[in-house]
């Protein structure tokens, strides 16, 4: 039986701040020096600083990461010293609002086929590019075009899973009547082939492994192979869900959990707005880790057996908005700040990555 856990704190305060910014990633500055309940993170380091909203995180066979600048549409390459250079400025990126360079993934068969995908949005669409890269980037390739773009909600996640199969997610792009709708690419988790082709065994004969999303930006995989994502709420709730083949997660006929005799799969986890805001999603040592814009922390949910235990936050009001979390391979938590981004309250280092050491 699942474990449906809502955090009930200052629901009225997240409704206000909610309605009156009229955006999920929205917060209010975090108080100067302030510290939160997981107590001062003396463990925690910046492998690098002064990044231009660095948006997603993916690991090289060697170790290198490669980062992606939503705003600048920069690809970066970053080593556990530090070290950090740019691979190229990617071509026909429109920064419009949430939009820009997203999404990054590097393929499980990099040291023969050299590939890496991409997730941005261009003037008429978001897509998925692929390209090599050997030390420099090839020419971009288009694998999924047409996903909806808007100034918000804009989705942009890009992960490998365990079947080898390219996982993307999106946003309804503030049109609702998409995400209940499974010809449209908007508000999905989609499921394609490597070259971008709807994956054998997709629910629907297309592209779209899961709908009903509003947007979503973090998805993982724990040791049994099961996927889980984060979900942006409106004014009630954030979530994060237990992704089912074809599974319908309501949006925007509901918000949170839905009555016992509709057609909608509940969420695992539930958040008031301002406790999340979640964004990336990791998996590691038994607890799922979502990084929180406005919430400001970042939050481990244990889990047996796809149940959820009690939410546990870290890191609360210690670095700002967080935006992406990846396990890298000395099994620490990456994770990025997204303090430059309109958004948050910068402090001189930002924005940075930072390297957590699992609890």
């Amino acid at each position: 039986m699942r474990t449906h856990l809502t955090v009930l704190a200052a629901l009225t305060l997240a409704l206000a701040a909610c309605t009156g910014s009229g955006d999920p990633e929205g917060a209010p500055p975090r108080p100067s020096g302030s510290s939160g309940p997981s107590g001062p993170a003396a463990s925690v380091r910046p492998i690098a600083t002064g990044l231009e909203v660095p948006w997603a995180i993916a690991f090289l066979p060697g170790g290198d990461a490669l980062v992606t600048e939503r705003q600048s549409g920069r690809l970066l390459r970053v080593a556990p010293s530090g070290d950090t250079s740019t691979v190229a400025t990617i071509p026909g990126v429109d920064p419009l609002g949430e939009g820009g360079l997203l999404g990054v993934a590097v393929s499980p068969a990099f040291a023969d086929d050299r590939l890496v995908y991409l997730y941005f949005t261009a003037a008429d669409d978001n897509r998925v590019v692929r390209t090599t890269y050997d030390g420099r980037l090839g020419d971009l390739q288009p694998i999924v075009t047409g996903v909806p773009k808007g100034s918000n909600h804009n989705g942009g996640r890009l992960k490998f899973g365990p079947d080898g199969m390219l996982y993307v997610t999106t946003g309804e792009v503030g049109d609702p009547s998409l995400s209940q709708d499974r010809d449209s690419l908007g508000g999905k988790i989609l499921r394609v082939t490597p070259e971008g082709e709807p994956a054998p065994g997709n629910p629907f004969g297309n592209r779209v492994w899961s709908y009903g999303h509003r947007n979503v930006q973090g998805i993982a995989w724990d040791d049994e192979k099961r996927l889980y994502a984060t979900e942006f709420g409106q004014n009630e709730f954030d979530e994060i869900n237990l992704i089912e083949k074809g599974g319908n997660y309501g949006w925007p006929e509901v918000e949170g959990e839905g009555s016992a005799d509709d057609e909608y799969i509940d969420p695992l986890v539930t958040w008031t707005t301002d406790e999340a805001s979640p964004s990336g999603l990791a998996y590691a040592d038994g607890s799922l880790w979502a990084a929180a814009l406005g919430g400001e922390r970042l939050w481990q949910v244990p889990l047996t057996d796809g149940d959820t235990g009690a939410p546990k936050a870290r890191l609360q009001d210690e670095y700002g908005r967080l935006r992406a979390i990846v396990r890298a391979p000395d099994g620490t938590l990456w994770v990025t700040t997204s303090n430059r981004d309109g958004r948050g309250d910068p402090a001189d280092s930002d924005d940075r990555i930072l390297t957590v050491p699992i609890p």
